[in-house]
């Protein structure tokens, strides 16, 4: 009898050949983003500003590879810290159960570590305020200053598992210098996400109102960084399992 997981692999194939349902998605993704679809969900009460397909995702990322950091550049509202701090809860308790001990959260080595340029105070408060904050540290300040990078540096030394998420401002150079920042940092076998490659596929009026675009975007500085690092590679059958997701492209596993 075929396991379950070992059927999966064959499906996820089938579904990248299916040239209909692919134009389906990105019809559906095209259409989507002018309604803010992504922003009616909310994470343990938090916006969280993601697909859900995007979110089922991470939380497969995160299960499989169990780190003990998780960097995300962009903040916003605070859902994707407090559905990374939840994650890492039930990692620390689901071991706890294995072990057969108990779990005292404050004694837990796993963090979220988070930064923005500007964390509104309404949604600082709303985050401090959270059951998950005790997991989560703020960084404010650009994701590419050096003296935040340093920090982050700092965060990561010693970690066994680290993943790493790029969610800020989207523009081509900005992308690409946050991944020659953080990259680095993402342990092997783990994963630096980038997220909104898909600006790459939209039309090209449909930013008229930021300074990204069409030829200046996450996806073209995630292959500008892959072609001098050979450490990373994409991962494309996750985004071919989701169809529906804003990282086609995006997510980049660093080789053991």
């Amino acid at each position: 009898m075929t396991d379950f997981k070992d059927e999966i692999p064959g499906r996820i194939a089938a579904i990248a050949a299916d040239r209909p349902l692919n134009d389906a998605a990105l019809a559906f993704l095209r259409a989507s983003t002018g309604p803010q679809y992504s922003y009616n969900f909310h994470w343990l009460g938090r916006p969280i500003i993601q697909y859900p397909q995007d979110i089922v995702a991470m939380q497969e990322l995160i299960w499989q590879i169990r780190p003990d950091l998780i960097v995300e550049t962009g903040i916003a509202h605070g859902g994707s810290l407090i559905f990374s701090a939840s994650m890492l809860a039930l990692l620390d308790m689901a071991e706890a159960i294995e072990a057969g001990t108990t779990m005292d959260p404050a004694k837990s080595d796993r963090r979220v570590l988070g930064i923005d340029i500007d964390i509104r105070a309404h949604n600082r408060a709303a985050i401090e305020a959270h059951p998950m904050a005790s997991r989560i540290d703020m960084i404010e300040g650009s994701s590419i200053a050096p003296e935040v990078i340093a920090q982050v540096q700092t965060a990561a030394e010693g970690k066994q598992r680290v993943l790493v998420c790029l969610d800020s401002m989207h523009t081509h150079a900005h992308v690409l210098a946050e991944l020659e920042a953080y990259a680095p940092v993402v342990t092997p076998g783990s994963y630096c996400v980038v997220f909104d490659t898909l600006i790459e596929d939209m039309p090209a009026d449909a930013y008229t109102d930021r300074p990204w675009g069409l030829g200046d975007n996450p996806k073209t500085a995630l292959h500008a960084y892959l072609r001098d690092h050979p450490e990373f590679e994409i991962d494309k059958s996750i985004a071919q399992k989701l169809l529906i997701t804003v990282a086609h492209d995006g997510f980049l596993r660093r080789k053991a």
